[in-house]
């Protein structure tokens, strides 16, 4: 029994060394050319300089590791001396793993798109509408993208299989009832996934907008296909589904453009000085950046029992800057009144008996 298995090892073993040097072969064949293109890649990035180059090394290098040694491999399979069932094996094997490196090579590629779109568009800049219109449309298709890419590589590899051709077809025929059992379980997913479609082409919102929900201020950070987050003012994070935007309202600073107008209110003694109060505002708005030059009103715009209230509007080119510059303009104008015009300050009237003319001022702290 031992000779005779020795003589059959005797026999077959140039064919076993042949199967192996063909393996082995084009693997380290295939390893070797993806290094060299790499290298190739690599020193021509570090003589000429190109983003679409260096994302190409970033993201595809390790796709392209593992599809072109097996894409060398399944040309040189038919080289390997095997008998027809054992040879069978090894094609659907290699068969499989190449389908699956080639869609990560594809989404590599999707990468890749994302990046160089990202590279040539900036959100940095002050004008960044079109770019944020660009960028929700663009997270959103990416998903989707790499979603069919995985969904079409499992089907292509289970189909490769004939037991699963052969219930193919009664899986079709059960699809219309599981898609309604389906339907019914899963009837908020469906809505956020429809949502996603809305909102990533009618674009209500888009990445980095400035919106106001739930009374909370902040942008928008990321669009899923199910969510949205919001990056609010104080670091924290606000995650709301996406049916949220198309049921309820909200208030989206930077719909159209990033330009607000912001509000300051100074209540003062109707003996405030008005037009001395509107050429200080006019000498200390051209002294701060945060202010665009469009807007800049002082108005009465209520007469109260005790005070006037004095309304400043002025305008800036985005939310950040309205803040900034509404602080800015309020404690400017407090300390003009305070240093020039104290009197001016809310103060309480009061007449004594008997007394006429014109009554005294009496602060309202020494009520």
């Amino acid at each position: 029994m031992i000779e005779k298995i020795t003589e059959l090892v005797q026999e077959n073993f140039p064919l076993v060394l042949q199967g192996f040097g063909v393996v082995i072969g084009a693997l380290l064949f295939g390893t070797v050319l993806k290094w060299l293109l790499f290298k190739f890649l690599t020193l021509y990035s570090n003589r000429f300089p190109a983003p679409l180059v260096k994302s190409i090394i970033k993201h595809l290098s390790r796709p392209l590791s593992n599809f072109l040694p097996l894409l060398i491999l399944s040309t040189v399979l038919p080289l390997i001396p095997l008998s027809p069932r054992p040879f069978e094996v090894l094609r659907r094997i290699v068969e499989i793993s190449l389908t699956s490196s080639f869609a990560w090579l594809l989404v590599g590629w999707v990468y890749v798109a994302q990046s160089r779109i990202r590279q040539k568009y900036q959100l940095d800049k002050a004008d960044n509408l079109r770019e944020r219109k660009l960028f929700t449309q663009l997270q959103f298709i990416k998903r989707l993208v790499i979603i069919f890419i995985v969904f079409f590589t499992v089907a292509l590899i289970l189909m490769s299989f004939p037991t699963v051709r052969k219930i193919g077809t009664g899986l079709i025929t059960s699809a219309g009832i599981l898609g309604v059992i389906v339907g019914f379980a899963a009837q908020r997913s469906l809505a956020n996934l429809l949502a996603g479609f809305q909102i990533a082409f009618t674009q209500p919102i888009r990445i980095d907008d400035v919106l106001v929900v739930e009374n909370e201020w902040g942008r928008v950070e990321e669009i899923t296909l199910t969510y949205v987050v919001l990056r609010i003012w104080d670091q924290r994070r606000l995650v709301l589904p996406l049916n949220y935007f198309i049921e309820k309202p909200f208030q989206n600073w930077s719909r159209t453009t990033t330009e607000l107008l912001g509000t300051v209110f100074i209540y003062l003694d109707y003996t405030a000085p008005l037009e001395e109060l509107r050429q200080e505002l006019n000498r200390i708005l051209p002294e701060t950046k945060l202010w665009d030059g469009r807007v800049g009103i002082l108005q009465v715009t209520e007469s109260k029992e005790r005070t006037l209230e004095i309304r400043i509007l002025v305008s800036a080119t985005d939310s950040g800057n309205a803040y900034d510059l509404r602080c800015w303009v309020r404690e400017k104008l407090i300390t003009f009144v305070q240093q020039n015009y104290p009197h001016c300050l809310p103060v309480t009237r009061t007449v004594g008996s008997g007394e006429s003319g014109r009554s005294p001022f009496v602060p309202m702290d020494s009520i």
